[in-house]
């Protein structure tokens, strides 16, 4: 197994030896599509970072290397969450009860899913999944805020190493259906991609056979991706990235 594991690290993060670690996030990532939700800032407002500022080798990271910022060894984009509201003091949009530290599509803000390429493609490793049953989310499709306040779909990564995508029934929310779509060890790297074409939701892990799912009453509503650290429990959860790539 460490064999194997070693074989995918490497394969997976060949594109990451391109990272610098003297960069910030937006010198080795293209930020220019999104802007950044931090757990910071004032109770149902938290921090928000636009793309303007996250771009280049100098744009943004906290400066206490808490949250966002690049990891000194090999590059990585890190985003860590310090826990719940409740215990670390964590702040959270209105709409929500859990921490995160995550970024959200801003150029397009929005898209169809009935449009025929919409892929958000990740490579990453969970080095420490927060304590909750399906763990933090590390990717989601949202239905534009003009709609809804609720999301599509959510990737989940729990402590076990389980990946689960729950997916809203109706725009209203509060119905998730949750299925299991793969396992990777806590630390390993891997890959996903999730796509909402033509309205076909599906994900693919490691590079696998895309699993579809069932979209429900959604009716293909606009929507947008995030990607990140979005913390479902009490604990701390830290995630590392090494490339994220969106496509319309």
């Amino acid at each position: 197994m460490p064999a194997l594991k070693t074989l995918i690290a490497s394969s997976l993060l060949g594109a990451a030896s391109a990272l610098d670690p003297s960069c910030a996030p937006g010198g080795n990532f293209d930020l220019s599509k999104w802007s950044l939700q931090l757990p910071i800032g004032n109770p149902g407002s938290p921090t928000t970072i636009p793309a303007s500022q996250l771009q280049g080798c100098s744009g943004y990271q906290d400066p206490g290397h808490q949250y966002f910022f690049t990891e000194s060894g090999d590059g990585a984009l890190v985003m860590k969450v310090p826990g719940a509201p409740s215990n670390t003091g964590c702040v959270t949009t209105p709409n929500s009860q859990h921490c995160r530290t995550e970024l959200r599509e801003s150029n397009p803000s929005s898209w169809s899913p009935n449009s025929p390429n919409n892929k958000l493609t990740v490579s990453l490793a969970v080095e420490q999944p927060d304590n909750s049953g399906h763990g933090t989310v590390i990717g989601q499709i949202h239905i534009d805020d003009s709609t809804s306040t609720k999301p599509v779909c959510e990737l989940y990564y729990n402590s076990s190493g389980v990946l689960a995508m729950g997916v809203e029934q109706t725009r209203s929310g509060g119905n998730e259906i949750i299925t299991t779509v793969g396992n990777v060890p806590v630390g390993q790297p891997f890959t996903y991609t999730i796509s909402y074409s033509n309205n076909v939701l599906s994900v693919s892990i490691n590079g696998g056979a895309a699993q579809t799912l069932s979209t429900y009453s959604l009716d293909a509503p606009p929507s947008y991706f995030k990607v990140g650290n979005y913390n479902q429990g009490s604990s701390a959860s830290d995630v590392h990235f090494y490339s994220i790539n969106v496509s319309h």
